[in-house]
């Protein structure tokens, strides 16, 4: 358990109903019970959530990841809203995947920044603080007016690759944005890093267009923050094994795996992809590895309610690269 002088507030955990498996997780890692937090929906859809424990003075710790549908969000505003009536002294959202995130920018005309407007959603409810893992765009943490603490699912997956020896190891990523994150894993791993040029004509639709670098002869590991549809992912395996790749296998923080995303992978020369727990997984494959992100959540809920430094997880004064 928790030392917790009398002076302190005490430090509650809740979850909502998005991803419980990790919140009860997080749970065991830190000895603390989740508190008890009733959740129904009207017959009609609507949300409606109690507090069954006393809340009042105490730093509340909310798990809740944004995944679609749009009822995982609302649930966790509603959960904020009840927490701030309920007198908590502060109220923290750990999101451990932060849906509506791909739209960061106006890439088009008349199109929405949904990052923008869901970090103003959150931030307008009343939070004080929001904790989340690999966002899609590191930008989006300047949408908020509040702290926000980016972890990185990297510290998980770079232990556990340096564990296999993978030799002759090129890092991949599959396209420009990720080519900081990549370029980390990279540098971690000492291996060779490789860029895949990709066009998109419409949504969720890609054509690989060139890899920039040789991985002929090489183990490959692809890495990227979340897979949707797997269509970038196996267009990018499909090319890199024809440019001569010997194995191929990926890192992926947020595993969506919409729409046909399964059979693409089955149906791949993946040999295996690694994922996190950030969004719980309700489908199996050999192919796919999930990797618990809990204690790195655990460790950074603990320092944030002790006042702790939580950049000093990553080591990002020797790795400066891990800022992605």
């Amino acid at each position: 358990m928790l030392k917790v002088p009398k002076s302190m507030p005490q430090l509650k955990l809740f979850s909502g109903r998005a991803n419980r498996p990790l919140a009860e997780k997080i749970a065991h890692h830190l000895g603390e019970p989740l508190g008890k937090l009733e959740i129904q929906n009207f017959s009609d859809g609507e949300i409606w959530v109690k507090f069954i424990d006393n809340v009042r003075g105490a730093d509340v710790f909310i798990i809740q990841t944004t995944i679609p549908p749009a009822d995982n969000l609302l649930e966790l505003l509603i959960t904020v809203d009840a927490a701030k009536r309920a007198s908590a002294r502060k109220v923290n959202v750990v999101i451990p995947y932060f849906g509506y995130a791909r739209q960061d920018r106006k890439d088009q005309p008349r199109v929405a920044i949904t990052s923008k407007l869901i970090a103003n959603l959150i931030t307008k409810s009343g939070v004080d603080r929001v904790i989340c893992m690999d966002l899609h765009a590191p930008q989006i943490q300047g949408f908020f007016d509040i702290p926000v603490d980016h972890l990185y699912s990297s510290v998980v997956f770079v232990e556990y690759l340096r564990k296999q020896k993978i030799p002759d190891l090129t890092v991949v990523s599959p396209d420009v944005g990720g080519i900081k994150m990549a370029r980390a894993y990279a540098k971690r791993l000492d291996a060779d890093l490789v860029l895949i040029d990709k066009r998109r004509p419409a949504p969720n639709v890609v054509e690989i267009m060139n890899i920039v670098g040789d991985v002929k002869g090489r183990n490959v590991l692809i890495v990227d923050d979340l897979i949707d549809t797997a269509g970038t992912f196996t267009n990018a395996v499909s090319a890199l094994k024809k440019a001569g790749a010997k194995s191929v296998f990926g890192a992926c923080t947020h595993p969506l795996l919409s729409g046909k995303a399964l059979e693409r992978i089955n149906n791949s020369d993946i040999e295996k992809i690694l994922v996190c727990d950030t969004i719980e997984l309700k489908i199996q494959s050999p192919k796919i590895e999930v990797m618990s992100v809990a204690p790195v959540f655990a460790d950074a809920i603990e320092r944030c309610f002790h006042n702790k430094s939580i950049s000093s997880l990553f080591d990002v004064d020797k790795d400066k690269s891990l800022d992605n």
